[in-house]
């Protein structure tokens, strides 16, 4: 089925009666997980984050002597790391004969079903909605970073994929437990603390995850006689636990490891307005127009908090 670009009609929308289904997935998991931590900006250029560095550690080795002049200070010098938020913008138009028309119906009908959308400004406003979900929940785990620089150019946030400061490569080989600990070590001595770190994939690497630990000895043994199958939502770690998320948006072949303690949305809002509004434009003739508007961003906090597995083999369901 091919969606209409422009004003809907009594033509390009045909009502039907039965059971109303999306046949595109419209849950965004690694959003909701966040979206309770939004803050507000009223600038699209945010920080995610001051960093400091020390010096390495090491053993002092100052004697009385020396100890009557005070060493050298050392000033610690401070870096700014930023984010912007970016549009999310969609039209939607349908025509006064298309929403007058409600009641006529194609396809197979009978007297017990009706038309399945009876308002179909509000039924195109909740799809708007969900695409607008689906492009934020895409750009949080993919977006690639650019500051505009005019008002012709966009701005684009940095999604949690760019922001992994901790990068393991798998050379298309198979995920293995051995992959996973490298990963684990490398991002703790990088600096990550696994406060609440999640491992977001998709279904093939979730499925190979489950496979790598759910055969360990006595974690198999269902709560009944009756009940089958294995589904790993947790791994403990040499560094913390870490939870699995499954999301249809992470590109195959890579595993995320965020950790959510320092993840949260930013939102702009336009004044009087408020955040992904629905407003009315201009007519031109019979049709209801409006625009839902909205302005966001990722807070990913500092890179070294969170990781990525990269290039994994197409074997890993092995």
């Amino acid at each position: 089925m091919a969606n209409v670009n422009g004003t809907g009609t009594v033509w390009n929308l045909p009502n039907f009666a039965g059971q109303l289904y999306s046949a595109t997935p419209a849950v965004t998991p690694f959003l909701n997980l966040i979206r309770g931590g939004a803050v507000k900006t009223d600038n699209f250029q945010f920080a995610t984050g001051v960093e400091y560095t020390h010096e390495a550690a090491a053993q002092p080795a100052i004697s009385e002597t020396a100890s009557l002049t005070a060493p050298t200070a050392i000033s610690y010098v401070r870096s700014q790391n930023t984010n912007v938020t970016q549009i999310f913008q969609e039209r939607i138009s349908v025509s006064y004969a298309k929403q007058s028309s409600s009641g006529r119906l194609s396809g197979v009908t009978s007297a017990l079903a009706g038309n399945c959308a009876p308002n179909e400004l509000d039924f195109q406003t909740a799809r708007a909605l969900e695409k607008i979900a689906r492009d934020v929940e895409y750009t949080f785990l993919n977006g690639t970073y650019q500051l505009a620089a005019n008002a012709g150019q966009a701005n684009k946030t940095r999604g949690m994929l760019a922001a992994a400061g901790t990068v393991v490569d798998c050379e298309n080989a198979a995920l293995t437990q051995d992959f996973l600990k490298t990963a684990f070590k490398t991002a703790y001595n990088a600096g990550a603390d696994f406060t609440d770190m999640v491992l977001v994939c998709g279904s093939d690497i979730k499925q190979r995850i489950t496979d790598l630990y759910g055969s360990q000895w006595g974690f198999a043994l269902p709560p009944t006689r009756n009940i089958g199958g294995v589904n790993v939502t947790q791994i403990e770690t040499d560094f913390g636990m870490v939870s699995v998320l499954l999301s249809r948006f992470m590109p195959d072949g890579v595993l995320l490891g965020a950790d959510i303690s320092c993840v949260r949305p930013v939102e702009q809002d336009v004044p009087d307005k408020g955040n992904f509004f629905r407003e009315a434009l201009a007519k031109n003739g019979a049709s209801e127009e409006y625009q839902i508007f909205g302005q966001i961003g990722l807070d990913h906090g500092p890179g070294w908090k969170h990781f990525k597995i990269i290039n994994i083999g197409s074997g890993a369901n092995a």
